[in-house]
């Protein structure tokens, strides 16, 4: 079996042939490490990379299978790490020059998760500065490239993740998702994201763990994939208060038909966001395969009155929370975006904080109420498609002008205010050949359902087996 056919693989098929000894742990990674050497050059998806220490740990993986130990699910298959999660013993950055040198002592929980069910540790995943922006590049490490187009954007903050996984060069990955961090670069880079919902996947250190507005949560090149990575980091911890019971069977088999759902289209939220008119005809060329699959389609968007006020309002307290001593500190060495979103949150008063709550709980209430009419909302994950790694950010959409760094993202932005898990699938592709992603947005815990949605259109459409032309030259 060739390196090329063995990187492409799905992660649930190679951990069942790590199970079966049809490969074995060392020579799953060693492939794997041979296409990051030739590929990662053109990508820059992986920014530390710790070969050594993935084969001591490939090796231990092989010598637990031979023992007849448990295994877990994910046993001998190599991930990375996004470099904004905490890796005991391995450097993490945050993309930010004030850490190139910092070596946490120990793992984040979503890192220890994914070592506990086997995972086999390669390195860390390229992000924007601390993880700031829908556009993956800092000036430690540079851009990274989307695979599918060099000199386009992968999108962030978890581009490295996305990229990694287009390009074959990791099977599992994880990222976290404030703003779209999970589901753009996703969208970009023709692979799949899910920002869970809150408390799905527990986040552990953090300062602000009441907050439900920054999740964490697995990626994959199939929707399998990201079910079967959901399904080891899921589960409630008790240090965190927002943490959720395990959801039964997230890694059952998913089906392929959708008889009798309901689905709901909003190509612009319900005229909220501009969208490029080549995202919104690439999508509605799929449409009609929901209704092949037996599922009803109407136009028809939640009400998301107060939604952009809830996450300008809350993003920007979070900001100032976490940045804006560092910001204070150190001016000169923090990205100007970090520092007005800084400041924004400084000048909030407790008043400004009372009235976004406040409309928190109304769309949150108006949301489970239209999901009471329908099973899934499906979006566009993107208002934009990929553009040059030179742009730090678009500035209009569709001859829209756009009034900050995050609002080219806001199709994503308003639903996380809702606290609904979102997927971003692979949609199509445009007239020019760049990916397009389809979000599947689900009610309040209903992971499962976003995820059979999305892997049942995968599957009729068969999009995400379109890989990158350098994956076949090389």
């Amino acid at each position: 079996m060739s390196d090329e056919d063995l990187c492409t693989r799905p992660a649930t098929e190679l951990a069942a042939m790590v199970r079966a000894r049809e490969v074995s742990a060392r020579e799953l990674l060693e492939a794997h490490l041979a296409r990051i050497e030739r590929l990662d050059p053109l990508v820059n998806a992986i920014v530390t990379l710790d070969s050594e220490g993935a084969r001591a740990a490939a090796d231990a993986a092989d010598a637990q299978l031979a023992s007849g130990a448990p295994l877990g699910p994910l046993h001998g298959l190599p991930v990375a790490h996004k470099d904004t999660h905490q890796t005991g013993g391995m450097r993490t950055t945050w993309g930010s020059p004030l850490h190139r040198d910092t070596v946490p002592a120990r793992d984040e929980l979503v890192v220890a998760r994914l070592r506990a069910a086997g995972a086999v540790r390669v390195g860390k995943t390229n992000v924007p500065e601390f993880a700031a922006g829908s556009h993956t590049f800092n000036t430690l490490f540079g851009a990274t490239h989307n695979p599918y187009r060099h000199g386009f954007s992968a999108g962030g903050s978890s581009g490295g993740a996305a990229a990694a996984l287009a390009a074959g060069l990791v099977p599992v990955a994880e990222g976290s998702d404030m703003g779209g961090s999970l589901r753009n670069p996703a969208a970009f880079c023709n692979v799949v994201g899910l920002r869970p919902t809150p408390g799905r996947v527990p986040s552990h250190p953090t300062a602000t763990a009441w907050s439900q507005l920054s999740v964490q949560g697995p990626m994959g090149r199939t929707v399998a994939d990201v079910a079967l990575g959901l399904s080891v980091l899921a589960g409630p911890d008790p240090r965190v208060p927002i943490s959720l019971a395990a959801e039964p069977g997230l890694a059952a088999p998913l089906p392929t038909e959708l008889t009798g759902l309901r689905v709901a289209w909003a190509p612009t939220l319900g005229g909220r966001v501009p969208v490029d008119p080549a995202v919104l005809s690439t999508l509605e060329a799929s449409l009609g395969v929901f209704g092949e699959l037996g599922a009803t389609v109407e136009e028809d968007c939640p009400d998301l009155t107060g939604a952009d006020e809830v996450f300008g309002t809350l993003r920007a307290w979070l900001f100032d929370a976490s940045f804006g001593d560092l910001v204070r500190r150190h001016p000169d060495q923090v990205k100007q975006t970090i520092r007005w979103n800084a400041a924004v949150g400084a000048a909030l008063t407790g008043a400004d904080l009372a009235r976004a709550e406040v409309a928190h709980t109304r769309l949150y209430e108006r949301v489970v109420a239209f999901f009471d009419r329908y099973d899934v909302l499906l979006a566009p994950t993107t208002q934009v498609l990929p553009f040059p790694v030179e742009t730090e950010y678009p500035t209009e959409v569709d001859g829209v002008e756009l009034a900050d760094y995050v609002a080219w993202m806001r199709s994503c932005t308003l639903v996380s205010a809702t606290g609904c898990p979102a997927l971003s699938v692979p949609g199509g592709f445009s007239p020019d050949g760049l990916p397009v992603g389809l979000q599947v947005v689900g009610a309040p815990r209903a992971d499962r359902r976003v995820l059979e949605v999305g892997h049942a259109f995968e599957q009729a459409t068969g999009f995400g087996l379109r890989r990158p032309a350098f994956s076949t030259a090389v």
